[in-house]
């Protein structure tokens, strides 16, 4: 079984600056192995795509840079630029690795054939976190943790690490509002939860921005607008960016009173995220939900809201816990869910603006979402009983 724990570093002062060094550093490396990349996709690409019956006129093709290579390439650099001994070298094996990741879902997509978009080069504090892909248990006692080339570093453990498990990586990030460190725990001893939910115990669940979720139960929770709440206090924080002069201590301060305060809209939004899948989780063994287009709506004139309501996160987070408890949470087909008639299947079409659903064929009266969800719960039960009969 896998699982992360995520604990607030408190350095010194010279501490803190060594991570600054060490991230900038990062950075550095990470750039430079990616216009290697680059440059190798240019050289090889060719406007002629025919050959010459008699000549061919096609170079001959360049050594693709890979991630080996990169990694062999270190202890050159080390030589040359002697200030990266100061840095772990499994630290630094790591940059050509996130470099091929990050290449590669670009150029093949990922394990389903999703491509990413272009990688671009990180400026000054656009990279925030690197790895130690090995650690030593023994390295992490009580509130101190010790970090290869950085030193002994006081951490707020506000949760033990559960007996029997080993810790496989330690990643450093900096964040708005300080340094944190994150742990990948692993025990092989504990088993894989399996599936064991009630197939009965099902409900369908409705996002909006009115109210964030509608289930087919009728029971509503009201959208928070974390955003929007906090969008004067944002104004000013970011009013005051903009009256400091560029490169100032003054502006690198109000910069980060901004990144503080969009922190703490995003951490309010995940703590209700967290909360509200815990509820359902409690209620109910089967969730079905929408398979929504996240991308495409936020290109719309809602994308703030919906952006503020961050379906996409709590979709995730629900699913997670779900297998983590042995529940199933089921996405199913979005298309005219709204527009359907929950009592007899009729469609009846209405805008946006029309909140209550009205069928002239068996006179159902009520409310817009609430139809959604006892459709979504519909589609979900039928595919349900699909997937049962399949295996």
């Amino acid at each position: 079984m896998r699982a992360s724990y995520q604990y607030r570093l408190k350095p010194t002062a010279w501490q803190a600056k060594i991570i600054d060094n060490t991230l900038d550093m990062l950075r550095c490396q990470y750039n430079y192995q990616l216009g290697q990349r680059f440059e190798w996709l240019e050289q090889n690409r060719c406007s002629i795509d025919r050959c010459s019956l008699v000549v061919c006129h096609i170079p001959e093709l360049k050594d693709k840079p890979n991630r080996f290579t990169q990694q062999a390439s270190l202890t050159q650099l080390k030589k040359d630029r002697t200030w990266y001994k100061g840095i772990h070298s499994q630290v630094l094996q790591e940059v050509p690795k996130k470099v091929e990741i990050a290449f590669d879902r670009w150029l093949k997509g990922d394990a389903n054939g999703k491509r990413s978009g272009k990688p671009r080069f990180k400026a000054k504090g656009q990279y925030k976190t690197f790895t130690y892909p090995q650690f030593k248990k023994e390295h992490l006692q009580n509130d101190q943790i010790t970090l290869s080339k950085i030193g002994t570093i006081k951490v707020i453990v506000h949760r033990q690490i559960p007996d029997g498990f080993d810790i496989k990586t330690v990643s450093v990030t900096k964040k708005s509002d300080g340094y944190y460190i994150t742990l990948s725990l692993d025990d092989k001893t504990v088993p894989t939860v399996k599936p064991d939910f009630d197939a009965n115990n099902i409900v369908g669940i409705d996002v909006g921005l009115i109210n964030f979720i509608v289930t087919s139960d009728n029971e509503r929770v009201s959208a928070p607008k974390f955003l929007r709440k906090a969008e004067r206090k944002l104004k000013s924080e970011q009013r005051r960016v903009s009256r400091r002069k560029k490169g100032s201590n003054r502006r690198k301060k109000a910069i980060k009173r901004l990144g503080i305060q969009h922190k703490k809209v995003a951490d309010t939004r995940k703590d209700f995220h967290f909360k509200t899948a815990k509820k359902l989780l409690e209620k109910y063994d089967v969730i079905a939900v929408e398979k929504l287009n996240i991308k495409g709506l936020t290109k719309s004139k809602l994308a703030k809201s919906i952006n503020d309501a961050g379906w996409g996160q709590f979709i995730t987070i629900l699913s997670n816990k779900a297998e983590n408890a042995g529940l199933k949470v089921i996405a199913v087909n979005p298309n005219g869910t709204s527009q359907e008639c929950s009592s007899c299947s009729s469609k009846v079409i209405k805008p946006l603006s029309q909140r209550m659903h009205n069928c002239p064929i068996c006179h159902t009266n009520l409310c817009r979402d609430l139809n959604a969800a006892i459709n979504i719960k519909a589609r979900g039960t039928h595919a349900l009983k699909a997937q049962s009969m399949s295996s």
